[in-house]
């Protein structure tokens, strides 16, 4: 009987040491938080224009500040017990979406970024 309970405590441990888990995640880290810090930045730009942003626009520009950090815990939560390629390959995979996600947003206001203003 005690078999199996052992079998479940070790397959819920990380595959990796926690120091290792944490560079990597660091790592990654920093470029999901400069996606977070660019959307920011393009957000407090358009609200301060001179036509502001309406509703639409504030949701859509909070939803690219959003989209970067749940993309992250999504990634770090599926790659965490994995060993050390996997785990950076699920948060490259994450970073891509990310990345796909922003220009998006971008060609968006480029071309319907009249819907967004004025508010």
């Amino acid at each position: 009987m005690s078999a199996p309970a052992e079998r479940g405590d070790a397959s819920r441990r990380p595959a990796l040491p926690v120091w290792a888990i944490a560079t990597i995640a660091g790592a990654f880290g920093l470029f999901y938080a400069y996606a977070v810090w660019n959307a920011l930045d393009f957000l407090i730009v358009q609200a301060t224009g001179p036509l502001g942003l309406n509703g639409y626009g504030w949701f859509v520009l909070l939803l690219a500040i959003v989209f970067p950090v749940v993309v992250f815990a999504i990634a770090f939560a599926l790659g965490w017990r994995r060993r050390a390629l996997a785990l950076a390959l699920i948060l490259l995979t994450g970073l891509g979406v990310v990345s796909v996600f922003w220009l998006n947003v971008l060609a968006y206001t480029q071309v319907a970024g009249a819907g967004l203003l004025g508010g």
